[in-house]
């Protein structure tokens, strides 16, 4: 198989697999979710970049030549990878501190609806998804 076969399916697996994920009623498995969905995202951006090739840099002296500015790698796409994986890390740690707190008040992680929306379904307002008392 080609390499460029090998990531497809690799981006696609990590995009289904965090969909997936993401679809959860846990907060840590929204959070992996998350974090799953944005290295398959990252893993795109970089097969999309093009072929390796040598660092964009001068060479000795200043000077640039033809075969290298041909030849050179895009740094774009690395910087903008580079970036997200600040944003992900950040967005990871708030929603594992979400997650944290919410097991510690309720005792599991599970995100339940909000008020309104259990009152048309005639449920109580504290009442858990067991039906027993949180």
């Amino acid at each position: 198989m080609s390499p460029t076969v090998v990531l497809t399916v690799a981006v696609a697996g990590l995009v289904a697999v965090g969909v997936y994920l993401l679809t959860s009623r846990h907060l840590s498995r929204v959070v992996l979710g998350v974090v799953v969905t944005s290295n398959g995202v990252n893993l795109l951006i970089v097969s999309a970049a093009g072929p390796a090739g040598p660092a964009p840099v001068l060479g000795v002296g200043g000077e640039v030549t033809e075969a290298t500015l041909t030849s050179a790698a895009d740094p774009l796409p690395q910087a903008f990878v580079l970036t997200a994986i600040v944003i992900t890390f950040a967005v990871t740690a708030f929603g594992l501190a979400l997650a944290y707190r919410l097991s510690r008040l309720d005792g599991d992680d599970v995100v339940r609806d909000a008020g309104p929306h259990r009152r048309e379904r005639g449920e109580d307002e504290g009442a858990t998804e067991g039906g027993g008392e949180p």
